[in-house]
């Protein structure tokens, strides 16, 4: 018997799989096995997942001695949670001692006792804790309220009839029956997971010669509780920043990769690896729209987020394949985003939606964040929320090896086979997709260089005014990434995101890239066609041109365009919200044969115009153009209606 076979016993012997009689909710059916005589079966595998990741995240708040609430709402699990606490030090007030916890943690510069409702509160110091541990989660409990207003992570045991506007709030649930068997395991493992990390630090204490200290238990409200010793580092953060930017990466050319064939059964089989994954942060605020920018019109009422989702469900169906697609949020953009999902009608995908906070820590819905956009998220602070939440484990089982990390806004990212079948040839296990810069790139045609090896440094993190002169290659945030490899990296616990964070030089470059992390790390230099980011209506204009059509969720670009560049298009401020745009073109003009556009000023233009080389339009103030209908504007330079 296997040791995964124990656990799983141990499991069901304290009837942790036994949900409740009545229908399972929505987002409850993941960790749902089935049903028997109307009641849940809850999936073992799952809350064991979860069980560890609770322990996980609770052991990494112990290392940094963080502060811990554990709320008991049960009079069976007192004595539990009674010999817990003491055993791991946390104040445990005396059995009589009733508290009121409403107000509890928004009020905690000032507790006070009052004889109200039966919950005790396993709590010491007065300052707001780390983590709120809840055995016994009820219906609209105030204290799990409190803690999504004061944005504290909560973990809580959850079974089938928790509703989803508690289950919202919990960034650690685990599904399971509590029973007073299971609740004593919960705490069993927990009790163990905190003395191990006391073991270990007191171990670490002892070879650096640290006495051990702690606070007196009378230190005063004010006072900071005490950090754990760090060893310091030998090279100061900007000598770390500079050795990650001299690492070197393959850069390949796309033509160059291998044909892969057009076979069914092959395709499936490579395909069967695969999740997507979409950070879906970016907001559109800039173009005057308050929702997220995947859910911008790009035509024919199609919007990027539309352009996935007809792409995936265009392989599932002809290669009978199951491709997942995760969706990445931010508090912002989540609710937005599962309005616009709702009108989809998307049988064949696998769709699973969460929601990030700006402490890197994975969500089911919209608390207040102070993180607006996740556009430029890096990926390690993402697979880092996965990994603890348990997706991964739970992907891993279901047979997938690579990850495709993109962002939402980017409409050319697409699901390419080629590539995925030369990482997993290759055994790569982690690729970025890249597009060269003006300084190395020739009439925008990179397939002439053969496999050269560049440095992080030397690739740019995001688009800048001045990216050509600085910089060789731009990551364009589309990533492939073995799964494996991002377990191993996690449990070996060798991927330190925090590390360097303030040092310009990575913010800069993809030396702040989680590929620096990886053995066998490869890039590959994508066409154009393949990065489209959305990032005002300039951009838009091209994707509602004829310059592109649509086709399975795949930018298809026109033949007819001999130029390998797309047009340079600048529009003016009154072109900048999407509701101007729309009002100023009554059409939008043919582009195929354009090599740059520059609008000023207060200028509108009618239907099939069509537009040729160099065009300039510039209206001084007080002056109003208006472009009339079918006109061809060939290398104009237009000041005046009397230049047209």
């Amino acid at each position: 018997m296997t040791l995964h076979s124990i656990v799983i016993q141990k499991l069901l012997s304290t009837n942790a799989h036994l949900g409740r009689r009545v229908a399972t909710p929505h987002h409850f059916k993941l960790f749902a096995y089935g049903t028997r005589n109307g009641m849940t079966i809850i999936d073992s595998d799952r809350t064991l997942v979860c069980l560890r990741n609770a322990c996980d995240f609770i052991a990494a708040l112990a290392r940094q001695r963080g502060r811990f609430m554990f709320v008991n709402t049960n009079p069976l699990f007192d004595e539990i949670v009674e010999q817990m606490t003491r055993r791991i030090g946390c104040y445990s007030p005396s059995g009589n001692a009733l508290w009121r916890t409403g107000g509890f943690l928004t009020n905690s510069c000032s507790p006070k006792k009052f004889r109200s409702r039966n919950k005790k509160i396993c709590f010491g110091p007065t300052q707001p804790p780390d983590c709120l541990v809840v055995m016994d989660t009820e219906r609209k409990s105030s204290v799990i309220q409190e803690a999504a207003k004061l944005q504290i992570p909560v973990v809580a045991l959850v079974d089938s009839s928790m509703p989803w506007e508690c289950y919202r709030k919990i960034q650690y649930p685990i599904p399971a029956n509590d029973s007073v068997q299971f609740v004593y395991l919960f705490c069993n493992m927990i009790t163990k997971t905190f003395l191990l990390e006391q073991k270990k630090l007191a171990a670490a204490k002892d070879r650096l010669g640290i006495a051990s200290a702690s606070a007196p238990a009378s230190a005063p409200k004010t006072e900071a509780r005490e950090e754990v010793p760090r060893i310091e580092e030998s090279k100061s953060e900007s000598d770390s920043g500079t050795e990650f930017a001299k690492i070197q990466v393959p850069i390949i050319p796309y033509e160059k990769l291998a044909h892969f064939p057009e076979d069914v059964a092959e395709t499936k089989k490579l395909l069967d690896k695969l999740v997507v994954l979409k950070l879906n942060g970016a907001l559109g605020t800039k173009m005057g729209f308050d929702g997220p920018k995947s859910t911008i019109e790009i035509g024919n009422g199609m919007t990027i987020l539309g352009l996935t989702a007809t792409q995936i469900e265009h392989l599932n169906s002809k290669y009978g394949c199951n491709v997942p697609l995760l969706l990445m949020n931010s508090s912002r953009t989540h609710d937005a985003t599962l309005e616009v999902w709702g009108k989809y009608s998307q049988p064949k995908i696998d769709f699973h939606a969460f929601e990030m906070n700006q402490n890197s820590q994975l969500r089911s819905s919209g608390e207040q964040s102070s993180n607006n956009e996740l556009a430029y998220a890096n990926q390690g602070a993402v697979i880092i929320s996965l990994m603890r939440s348990g997706t991964l484990d739970v992907l891993l089982s279901q047979g997938k090896e690579y990850i495709l990390v993109a962002n939402s806004d980017n409409a050319g990212a697409i699901i390419d086979p080629k590539i995925l079948n030369h990482l997993s040839q290759n055994k790569v296990e982690c690729c970025m997709e890249v597009r060269p810069t003006a300084s190395i790139d020739v009439n925008g045609n990179f397939a002439n260089f053969e496999e050269r090896k560049f440095q992080l440094g030397e690739i740019a993190q995001k688009p800048s005014e001045r990216l050509s002169e600085k910089f060789k290659l731009l990551d364009t945030k589309n990533m492939w990434i073995n799964l494996n490899a991002i377990k191993r990296l996690v449990e070996t616990d060798a991927l330190k995101w925090e590390v360097d964070a303030g040092s310009s030089l990575m913010q800069e470059t993809a030396a702040s890239s989680i590929i620096r992390f990886f053995e066998h790390a490869i890039g590959i230099s994508i066409p154009p066609s393949r990065y489209f980011p959305l990032n005002s209506t300039s951009d838009l204009l091209l994707l509602q041109s004829d310059l592109y059509a649509t086709s399975n969720g795949v930018l298809i670009r026109n033949a007819a365009r001999t130029n390998p560049k797309n047009p340079s298009i600048e529009l003016g401020p009154e072109f900048d919200k999407l509701d101007s745009f729309a009002s100023r073109f009554k059409s939008i003009p043919s582009v195929v044969e354009l090599d740059s556009l520059n609008v000023t000023g207060d200028v509108w233009f009618g239907n099939g115009i069509k537009l040729k080389g160099n065009v300039s339009i510039v209206a001084r103030p007080g002056m109003r153009i208006e472009i009339p209908d079918g006109v061809v504007l060939d290398n104009k330079l237009i000041n005046g209606p009397e230049d047209i």
